[in-house]
């Protein structure tokens, strides 16, 4: 179920979509993909390091708040609160349109998407804050079931493979280094999420040896799914053709089975989608909770039913998911949702830059079992400069409002620290 979570949390929709981003720098894009699974199984490594010596609650917002105390802790965890909300409600969209697919009226009325998309979030709601042990169930069922569509299409592909797609190998007018240097970006967020297994440690049986190995297993699963499935694409259609397709994996089972087949991949988009959104639905009760148990946020937020599901904290953020949903269908508001939406990368991101800093900390001060030798020190700058990488090539935009929507917390924080207990 761990080794479920870190795969279903990663592979969402972007899969279906980054093909098209990449198109236009042609094969130097799978240096792309290359880089940024670097990137990924250093910093895949780092969190099994952490998750087996504080097997806390939180992940990223336990291993900050154990290097830098808590207020980084508080920060970095109501940022990760905050991009799990945006990140909801858009995955919630996505599903709700690759199933017009099937139900047409759902891309006409504006009235039945928003029940579907209402309907959707509050029964995944339901089962998590029911169960925990419930939502990892569904998510190991969706996450097999997602990527058999993805497998099948790249199998098909491969027997059709064309290496002239890969000719010239940088078409676009950027240099080399700089073609690497976008599509790596691009590349790399399609890996946020693989610190999902040590959100709900408190849950997790054995957590020093479960965590861990979920994390690196469920990475190097997600690294060959993403490579093999973009190396079988390009090489099925050409570069032209994925750059300007909406739906390049639907493209390409239409190029090899027929007009039929693009209800295969459409069902392998909302699966995708829906199991990426039960495993965000899990976490996102998961990091108030630790929250609440601090004394940073009220109390209300550690309760837990009987199977140990922390109800009270999915429940109030599916409430504000759903505001979110409602305010997407209301033009005035539009402008909120985007706002919202932009801070979901920068805000992970800046969990990821904390909890590295926190690994070199504990390694030069010889704390949790880490020494300062030069594997934790490089893993630790690795983990540091990639994430910081990326928040640059976020834009300054983004940037500024996922800071905005960090200090935003702030007052939540001096009132709880000035709460007499």
């Amino acid at each position: 179920m761990s080794i479920a979570l870190v795969v279903g949390s990663m592979i969402g929709s972007g899969i279906f979509s980054i093909p098209t981003a990449l198109a236009p720098y042609g094969g130097i894009g799978l240096l792309g993909w290359g880089v940024a699974a670097v990137w990924a199984i250093f910093l895949a490594k780092m969190m099994s390091y952490l998750a087996k010596h504080i097997p806390a609650t939180g992940g990223p917002y336990a291993f900050s708040r154990a290097g830098f105390g808590d207020l980084v802790g508080f920060f970095v965890a109501w940022g990760y609160w905050l991009s799990i909300w945006t990140t909801n409600a858009a995955i919630t969209i996505t599903f709700v349109s690759y199933l017009s697919v099937f139900i047409p009226a759902l891309s006409s009325s504006t009235l039945l998407s928003t029940l579907a998309s209402l309907l959707t979030l509050w029964s995944l709601t339901l089962i998590n804050s029911y169960s925990v042990r419930g939502g990892g169930k569904m998510q190991l069922v969706s996450t097999l079931l997602k990527i058999i569509p993805i497998l099948l299409v790249a199998t098909g592909a491969i027997f059709f493979f064309n290496p002239d797609h890969f000719t010239p190998f940088n078409p676009s007018t950027s240099t080399n280094l700089q073609a690497i240097s976008v599509t790596s970006t691009l590349c790399l967020f399609a890996f946020l999420g693989l610190e999902a297994a040590t959100i709900p440690a408190g849950n997790v049986k054995n957590p020093k040896k479960t965590i861990p190995r979920a994390t690196i297993i469920g990475t190097g699963l997600v690294i060959f799914i993403y490579i093999f499935s973009s190396l079988a694409l390009f090489g099925l259609l050409p570069p032209d053709q994925v750059a300007n397709s909406t739906a390049p994996y639907s493209d390409a089972a239409m190029h090899l089975w027929g007009d039929w087949a693009k209800y295969l991949v459409a069902a392998g988009a909302c699966i995708s989608a829906f199991g990426a959104l039960n495993g965000w639905i899990l976490i996102q009760g998961q990091m108030p909770l630790a929250l609440a148990k601090d004394r940073l946020l009220p109390k209300a937020f550690a309760k837990t039913n009987q199977n140990e599901a922390p109800y009270f904290s999915i429940i109030a953020s599916s409430v504000i998911i759903t505001i979110l949903l409602l305010a997407n269908q209301t033009k005035g508001l539009t402008s909120l949702y985007s706002f919202m939406l932009q801070l979901t990368a920068v805000t992970v991101l800046f969990s990821y830059i904390f909890s590295a800093a926190a690994y070199g900390r504990f390694a030069l001060r010889k704390q949790f079992k880490l020494s300062p030798s030069p594997k934790h020190l490089i893993l630790a700058l690795i983990g540091v400069l990639f994430s910081i990488w990326l928040l640059i090539g976020s834009g300054n935009e983004a940037i500024l409002w996922g800071a905005v929507g960090m200090i935003a917390g702030l007052p939540i924080y001096l009132w709880k620290k000035n709460t007499p207990i």
